[in-house]
């Protein structure tokens, strides 16, 4: 007869899951990729590091899932920003604001998430986060077209380069510039082709 968890031992397991992203993504925050092995994540869950293994095989399996976690709530933010009244020009630069203020809240982590060298598996993750940023950039930038407000243009080659430019732009100054944000619409904006460049 095969064994099945009890209730409680599947909430303890739960529980303790839930503890190691948590120590994973406060790692992540102060010491980058790097620091977040899984024997600090350990410690700093209080927990045996064999522990983190009954949970991720290594250290690339457990930052995919906080990355999932951590890009799904990056989205989100982005995608409510794109979604707030304003012609599609605005939205556009609302979409590069917020992901540029978000991102210079939080440098450390957002160095990780975007340009500190990491395993192949979390860089698959960043292909996918870039993906998804570049579709909702492009949405509003094909908009733009088709409506005047913009020159005619391939919306999803320049929501690509966008989303390239703009991460460029962040990964320098995320610890070193505050004026980054400020700059950013006159730059998204010339870049559009947008008349109020």
């Amino acid at each position: 007869m095969p064994y099945r968890r009890t209730p409680q031992v599947q909430a303890r397991l739960d529980a303790q899951r839930a503890a190691v992203l948590r120590a994973a993504a406060e790692l992540l925050a102060e010491r980058g990729y790097a620091g977040c092995s899984v024997a600090a994540v350990a410690e700093r869950a209080g927990i045996a590091t064999g522990s983190v293994y009954r949970h991720f095989p290594g250290k690339a399996e457990l930052v995919v899932e906080l990355f999932r976690g951590v890009v799904g709530r990056e989205v989100a933010a982005v995608r409510e920003a794109a979604a707030l009244p304003g012609d599609p020009v605005d939205r556009v630069a609302a979409v590069f604001e917020t992901f540029a203020k978000r991102a210079l809240k939080a440098p450390r982590r957002a160095y990780a998430l975007l340009a500190e060298p990491v395993d192949p598996p979390i860089e698959a993750e960043r292909v996918v986060f870039r993906r998804v940023f570049r579709d909702v950039a492009a949405e509003h930038i094909g908009e733009g077209v088709r409506t005047g407000l913009l020159p005619p243009q391939d919306a999803v080659f320049t929501a690509a380069a966008l989303v390239g430019a703009v991460t460029e732009m962040l990964v320098g100054p995320l610890t070193t510039n505050d004026d980054t944000a400020a700059e950013l619409r006159p730059f998204i904006l010339r870049a559009l082709g947008s008349r109020n460049a």
